[in-house]
């Protein structure tokens, strides 16, 4: 099975990662995506984020009774930092009958040489990456295994809707029903 691997904090979920990952799921060659759950990022602060499995349940949540959709907690067994090129090694090692591939925006695309073992990954995984705009992909920078797609894109951010949170601001259709109702039922982010 061919899975694209979609990192992220996902603090919290919402509308605009959930476009992303059901346009990849469909539109490409890939069987599922996985949202990756990072515990915690190498560029990230943690101080910020909350519980992992709360994230994570978000996610659950918001992709129920999706079939190409679903979620991982594969980076909670790792070491942190989670890095990309350790998740993949273990995930291979885990599942070798599939074939796995990264999905990022072309704004993490544009930073990939700062990830450890870049050259590495570069090599071994298909890239399918999201255009955003202000970062667009040179084509010197492509090879034949990096897809570029024209995913359907809006602009929301999980640092915005954790300070409208806060703000006591309506998080409605930023995020879908049920992942709104949960974040107030727990008081996340409050």
């Amino acid at each position: 099975m061919n899975i694209g691997l979609y990192f992220g904090s996902f603090n919290p979920v919402h509308n605009g990662h959930l476009i992303i990952a059901n346009y990849i799921a469909n539109y490409t060659s890939l069987n599922q995506v996985w949202f990756v759950v990072s515990p915690q990022s190498p560029f990230k602060h943690e101080a910020s984020l909350i519980n992992e499995n709360h994230r994570k349940h978000l996610i659950d949540l918001a992709i129920e009774g999706e079939k190409k959709l679903r979620t991982s907690n594969i980076e909670f067994k790792l070491p942190k930092p989670s890095y990309t090129v350790e998740t993949l090694l273990y995930l291979n090692e885990k599942y070798p009958q599939h074939a796995f591939s990264i999905i990022l925006g072309s704004d993490s695309f544009q930073n990939i040489r700062k990830w450890k073992n870049a050259d590495y990954l570069l090599e071994n995984y298909s890239l399918y990456i999201y255009e955003r705009p202000g970062f667009k992909i040179e084509p010197e920078m492509l090879n034949d295994r990096i897809t570029v797609l024209k995913a359907p894109l809006l602009q929301i951010s999980s640092t915005r809707i954790r300070e409208m949170i806060k703000q006591k601001k309506s998080i409605r259709y930023l995020v879908p029903d049920i992942v709104k109702e949960e974040i107030e039922n727990q008081q996340y982010y409050g």
